[in-house]
């Protein structure tokens, strides 16, 4: 059971890595092969769309492969896609990797939460187990900064040699493939499905979207997530072009971010003990708000900052880039809050389909929110860009405050 555990640790390790690594990858590309901003900002959209379309249509079938074997399937198809980048350093090889992990995530994903239901004994379990697989989450989400950063060559802005990060993770992916291969999954409960359900699960899928609370819910998780992967996207190439740090050091203080965020849902999981996730979010937001009103203005006084050298360090970096990435412990809170609001709105039949469109909306929420920040940070400029994040802020106190009238009428 321990090794069965450990299997889907390391797994969620390897893609908390892949995943959260668009930001770095954008900022590299950049210089590494000539790419434009706006340009770069698809590898978004070749990593969410592959979650979007791929979950939309898995979830059905990945009984009758076996959750054992389209884990394994995964973790090759990204041990492959990782070692192909350094082989064929270009820019379409970029492109397969995100498509590849994209694809590879929605698999790992039902997956792993459904091998959960096979050892767990009771809820209990489960929601201490799924607690734990999410630390390890954040854990690979924080490592990412520090892991590219250590093949970074500043002396050299137009260098591959960053690409060497992929060896150390195809090994990764590798050792989770072979432990995964190596451990008994007893698999004998799982009933097969009719080949119907699937087509069945899809319009269910489609009936329950169309429902006002749900709607408004589906807008609300968009826009969040729009607002969310903007910054997190964006950032490590905020801190490089606009604050004018060195590349290894913009990526190591995006970590900031990751950590904060991390922080923010933790102390946020007290602090519903206390308080109604509605005012919670409300309070939060607000402070978002003030955080940007704040940092920014400094931001622009270190922009205009000649940065010497490579060897700058955390020590000498303006307070803004400390600062601005605390936004994270503050929206941190929103998306969990406002899944575990709909879900709980909703009879348990329907938590399946609704899990589904979660996944869905918040990967093209991904996806829309990397690309308008691209072309506004191209456009305009990184403090606009920034500053841009006051819209999707002000869009979810009214949409918060609506979804807490809809969902208090429903349970009147």
């Amino acid at each position: 059971m321990l090794r069965l555990k450990i299997s889907l640790f390391l797994n969620y390790i390897v893609f908390a890595i892949l995943l959260n690594s668009v930001g770095i990858v954008i900022l590299q590309v950049q210089s590494s092969y000539g790419v434009s901003k706006t340009d770069a900002s698809v590898l978004e959209a070749f990593k969410d769309l592959t979650i979007a379309v791929v979950s939309f249509l898995v979830a059905s079938y990945v009984t009758r492969i076996g959750y054992k074997r389209s884990m394994l399937i995964a973790l090759a198809m990204v041990m492959l896609a990782c070692l192909l980048m350094p082989q064929l350093p270009a820019f379409w090889t970029t492109k397969l990797l995100f498509a590849t992990v994209g694809a590879s995530f929605a698999l790992i994903k039902v997956s792993v939460f459904a091998t959960i239901g096979l050892f767990t004994k009771d809820a209990n379990e489960h929601a201490s187990f799924m607690n734990f697989l999410e630390s390890m989450f954040m854990l690979g989400v924080m490592s990412t900064y520090f892991l590219f950063a250590s093949f970074v060559d500043d002396a050299h802005p137009g260098s591959t040699s960053w690409l060497a990060t992929y060896y150390v993770l195809a090994g990764i992916a590798g050792a989770a493939f072979l432990l995964l291969l190596t451990t008994p999954l007893d698999e004998s409960n799982i009933q097969s499905q009719d080949e119907a359900v699937g087509l069945n699960n899809i319009a269910d899928m489609l009936r329950l979207a169309a429902r006002p609370l749900v709607l408004v819910f589906i807008f609300t998780a968009f826009t969040y997530v729009l607002m969310e992967q903007g910054i997190m996207s964006w950032l490590p190439t905020f801190n490089k072009d606009y604050l004018k740090l060195p590349s290894s050091l913009s990526i190591q203080m995006a970590s900031i971010l990751a950590a904060s965020t991390a922080l923010g849902r933790l102390l946020a999981g007290f602090a519903l003990r206390k308080v109604t996730w509605y005012a919670l979010l409300m309070i939060c937001l607000v402070v978002a708000a003030g955080l940007v009103f704040l940092a920014l203005p400094l931001a622009e006084k270190a922009s205009n900052a000649a940065i010497a050298g490579a060897d700058y360090g955390w020590f000498d970096a303006p307070v803004a880039a400390f600062l601005f990435p605390l936004i994270g412990l503050f929206i941190a809170p929103i998306y969990p809050a406002i899944n575990s609001a709909i879900l709980s709105s909703l009879p348990l039949k329907q938590h399946g389909p609704m899990a589904g469109l979660i996944v869905v909306f918040s990967a093209l929420g991904g996806t829309t929110g990397s690309i308008i920040t691209a072309r506004i940070f191209e456009t305009y400029g990184g403090q606009t860009a920034f500053y841009a994040s006051l819209v999707p802020i002000t869009l979810l106190l009214v949409l918060l405050t609506l979804f807490r009238r809809m969902q208090g009428r429903i349970a009147a």
